[in-house]
C-alpha cells in the first residue's frame, strides 16, 4: 500500500512578503506605464490631425506639422530619461503650509518657466499612513487633463521628499478670497458654483470621487477662474488608492456632545478666527463632508454635490451651515442635519436667494433624493443656474477679477516663513532612519512623471512677464 506524505512549509516571513508585494507592484507598474505611454502618443497624434482638418491646412503644410510634431516626441523620449531633481528649480517663496507639508512657487532653471511645488515629507507620509492618499493625488492628476483640474508637469523624490510640480495659480484659493469678502453677492455665488460643477462633473466623468471639496481646494486662474486641486482623499482608481482616513473620526468624540446656540454674528467670528487654523491642521474640518462618508456604509460621487452645496451657504451667509467651535460639534450637526440646518433670520433673503435655499436643501437630503442624482445636467438646469452660459463661462469675465501684476505674483497667498523641509534633520540622516527608510521606500516606486507638454515647452519666459522675486 502506498504511503502518501504531506509536507508542512513555514508560512512566508513579513520580510518575504513585502519582497513579493514590492516586485508586483514594480511588474504592474513597468507594464501599465508602456500601455499609457502608447495611448497617450496615439492620443496626441490623432488631436494633431483634428486640429489640422479644422484649420484646412494644405498637404504640404500638414507635412510640415507631422515632421514638427515628431521631433517634439523624439525629443520628449530623449528627455524622460534625463533625471529631473531639486537642483533643476530655484525656489522663490513659500506659499503654503499644511500638516504634511508645503508649497512653494519655483522656476525652472533652465526654461525661467514658474511652477507650484508642492512638497510632502515621506518619513511622514509614513508614519500618518498617507501613502494610498498622496498615491491617488499623483495617478489623477497625471490622468486628469482638463481646463478644471489643475496641471501637474512633473513628480519626482527624492531621500526626504516627494515633489509635485504643478502649473501655480496666481488668483490664490476660494478659502482666502472668501476670508477677504465675508461673503459673496448672489451673482458672484451663481459664477463660482457653476464652474465649481462644471470642474466636479470633469471628474466624475473620469470616474472618480473628490470626497475634499472645499473653499481651500478651489483655486483661482490668473483671470479667477476655478480649478480643483488637491486629490489626496480622491477614490476610484486603483486598490492602491483605499484608504480608511475617515475610520476613526468616531471614536474621538467626546461624550458630551450637547449644542452650543451661536447667533449667525459669533457663528461668523468663531469661523474666521479657526478657519486658517484648521487648513494646516492634521484634523482639519469636517464641515464640507457628507454624512454617508462618516458612517461608512457606502457612497458615490452624490457626497461630492453635498459638498458643493456647503460651499454655497458659506459664500452667502459667511460660514458653512454646520459650523460649531469643535470639529466634534460640527460633526454631531452633520450628522444630524435634518434638525440643524437652518437659515439665519438676521440675513434678509431675496425671491432669488428662495431658489438658493431650494437648491441647497436638494442637495443636502437622502442621497437618492438629492439633486445631481440623476446626473449633472439636473443641477445645471435649476432656476438658480438661470442665464448661465456653460459653454462659455470660462471664456467671460470672472465675477471677482484678479489683479495680476507678473507670472510671479504672490499677492493673494498668506505670508509664510521660510522652512527647513528641504535641510534634512539629524535623525533623518542617521544611519538607522536611513536604513528603515530605505526598506520601505519602494511603496513610492512609480512616483516619477514628466509631462509631454511640460519637457516640449522651451524658450524663456516674454519680458513683460518677468519680475523681481518676492
Amino acid at each position: 500500500m502506498a504511503m502518501t506524505s504531506q509536507t508542512s512549509y513555514p508560512s512566508m516571513s513579513n520580510h518575504t512578503k513585502e519582497r513579493v508585494t514590492m516586485a508586483k507592484v514594480t511588474l504592474e507598474n513597468f507594464y501599465s506605464n508602456l500601455i499609457a505611454q502608447h495611448e497617450e502618443r496615439e492620443m496626441r497624434q490623432q488631436k494633431l490631425e483634428k486640429v489640422m482638418d479644422q484649420e484646412g491646412l494644405a498637404d504640404e503644410e500638414k507635412r510640415i506639422r507631422r515632421s514638427e510634431h515628431a521631433r517634439k516626441e523624439t525629443e520628449f523620449l530623449r528627455l524622460k530619461r534625463t533625471r529631473l531633481g531639486l537642483e533643476d528649480f530655484e525656489s522663490l517663496k513659500v506659499i503654503g503650509r499644511g500638516a504634511f507639508g508645503e508649497v512653494r512657487l519655483v522656476q525652472k532653471k533652465d526654461t525661467g518657466h514658474v511652477y507650484a511645488m508642492k512638497i510632502l515629507r515621506k518619513a511622514d507620509m509614513l508614519e500618518k499612513e498617507q501613502v494610498g492618499h498622496i498615491r491617488a493625488e499623483r495617478d489623477i492628476l497625471v490622468e486628469a487633463d482638463s481646463l478644471w483640474v489643475v496641471k501637474m508637469f512633473y513628480s519626482f523624490q527624492d531621500k526626504l521628499n516627494l515633489y509635485l510640480i504643478m502649473e501655480f495659480l496666481p488668483g490664490g484659493d476660494m478659502m482666502t478670497l472668501l476670508m477677504k469678502k465675508d461673503t459673496l453677492s448672489e451673482e458672484a455665488t451663481q459664477f463660482y458654483i457653476a464652474e465649481t460643477v462644471l470642474a466636479i462633473d470633469s471628474i466624475h466623468q473620469l470616474g472618480f470621487i473628490h470626497r475634499d471639496i472645499k473653499p481651500d481646494n478651489l483655486l483661482l486662474d490668473s483671470r479667477g477662474h476655478v480649478k480643483l486641486s488637491d486629490f489626496g482623499l480622491c477614490t476610484g482608481l486603483k486598490r492602491a488608492h483605499r484608504t480608511e482616513f475617515y475610520k476613526n473620526l468616531n471614536h474621538s468624540l467626546p461624550n458630551d456632545l450637547t449644542s452650543q446656540n451661536m447667533n449667525s454674528k459669533r457663528k461668523a467670528e468663531t469661523w474666521k478666527r479657526n478657519r486658517r487654523q484648521l487648513a494646516f491642521s492634521t484634523v482639519g474640518t469636517p464641515d464640507y463632508i457628507a454624512p454617508e462618508v462618516f458612517m461608512q456604509n457606502g457612497y458615490n460621487k452624490l457626497c461630492d454635490w453635498w459638498s458643493l452645496g456647503v460651499i454655497m451657504y458659506e459664500m452667502l451667509i459667511g460660514y458653512p451651515p454646520f459650523c460649531s467651535e469643535t470639529p466634534q460639534e460640527t460633526y454631531r450637526k452633520v450628522m444630524n442635519w435634518r434638525e440643524t440646518l437652518v437659515f439665519p433670520p438676521e440675513v434678509p433673503i431675496s425671491e432669488k436667494f428662495m431658489l438658493l435655499s431650494l437648491l441647497f436643501c436638494m442637495f443636502c437630503c437622502e442621497e437618492e433624493h438629492r439633486i445631481g442624482a440623476s446626473g449633472v445636467e439636473e443641477i445645471k438646469s435649476n432656476p438658480f443656474f438661470e442665464g448661465v452660459d456653460y459653454d462659455h463661462i470660462r471664456e467671460r469675465p470672472a465675477a471677482i477679477p484678479i489683479n495680476i501684476r507678473s507670472i510671479d505674483d504672490t499677492s493673494n497667498f498668506d505670508e509664510f516663513p521660510d522652512s527647513d523641509i528641504l535641510t534634512p534633520t539629524a535623525t533623518q540622516v542617521s544611519n538607522q532612519a536611513e536604513a528603515d527608510l530605505k526598506n520601505k521606500d519602494w511603496v513610492f516606486i512609480n512616483y516619477t512623471y514628466k509631462r509631454f507638454e511640460g519637457l516640449t515647452a522651451r524658450g524663456a519666459i516674454p519680458s513683460y512677464m518677468k519680475s523681481g522675486k518676492r
